[in-house]
């Protein structure tokens, strides 16, 4: 496969980090994970944006500008000949001598990869996904805010780590407040009386590009969402739950814990409408 790599595009395995890239030592950096969809890259706009975004949070320039971003994910894809895509950008601090400095490295490294897409199995979405509440805690906003989608993942590597001990798919973590924040990988939804309920930007989550989607889409679509801060028993209460990402689009969930749940019209609806273009009638109008 080939890659972008810094300057250009290459074989991946000539594309070698320097030991002394930050994004290695520190995790000095940030990425954002994408989807192409039969050669389209899915919402690549906002992707690039809060890329931009993140970045800009830490401090970290980015050496492009959108469209050249956009060109360059393109002709990634196209040099690898993929149409159903994965595709990751990163930017790290780049090469420096050992140290905190930011000033320490004069040029970031910037990377594309792409793979082929391999779609989660359709019995999965027929059964649902187990989850379950990890006792790692989001980090806060006043430390790492996770509005950064940044290379330092141990928060939720733990978290995953702890789903994976629990025979779990993914783990959802609270806030240091008790209040329900996101998965590892993932967004949260839940309905109660066909209300729609997704825990708040507030709440220290990280702004999901598909969750923004799926909000947007319900609404549109006659169903009341209501973004707030939810506490694990709120959930158990719910009559359905689903997790969105840019790979799983819109996920079912089977059980938390030992609370179990059945796939429910919401989250089939939804689905439905995400693979079909955000199009269709709402059987919800007027809920």
């Amino acid at each position: 496969m080939k890659v972008f790599f810094n300057d250009s595009i290459i074989n991946e395995e000539h594309a070698n980090v320097s030991i002394f890239d930050h994004g290695f030592l520190y995790g000095d950096g940030v990425f954002e994970t994408l989807a192409a969809y039969n050669g389209v890259v899915f919402m690549l706009k906002d992707h690039i944006a809060r890329l931009k975004r993140s970045a800009e949070l830490i401090s970290l320039r980015v050496p492009y500008g959108d469209d050249q971003i956009a060109k360059i994910v393109y002709d990634t894809l196209a040099s690898n000949q993929l149409k159903e895509a994965y595709i990751r950008i990163t930017i790290t601090r780049g090469v420096g001598p050992i140290g905190l400095d930011i000033d320490l490295c004069e040029k970031p490294t910037f990377l594309v990869i792409t793979r082929q897409s391999h779609p989660y199995p359709e019995e999965l979405y027929e059964r649902g996904m187990k989850v379950i509440v990890s006792d790692v805690k989001r980090n806060i906003v006043e430390a790492i805010n996770p509005a950064i989608k940044s290379m330092n993942f141990l928060n939720n590597i733990l978290a995953k780590t702890d789903a994976k001990k629990n025979h779990a798919d993914e783990a959802l973590m609270c806030n240091v407040r008790g209040h329900l924040t996101e998965g590892t990988v993932s967004n949260l939804f839940f309905s109660t009386d066909g209300i729609l309920y997704t825990p708040s930007i507030d709440c220290g989550i990280l702004e999901g590009i598909t969750r923004n989607l799926v909000v947007d889409l319900a609404r549109k679509n006659g169903i009341k969402v209501i973004e707030g801060q939810y506490f694990v028993e709120d959930l158990y209460q719910a009559s359905e739950v689903f997790l969105t990402n840019t790979s799983m689009e819109v996920m079912p969930v089977s059980c938390v814990g030992v609370v179990k749940f059945n796939v429910g019209a919401i989250s089939k609806f939804l689905r439905t409408a995400f693979i079909n273009g955000f199009k269709g009638t709402s059987p919800f109008a007027g809920v």
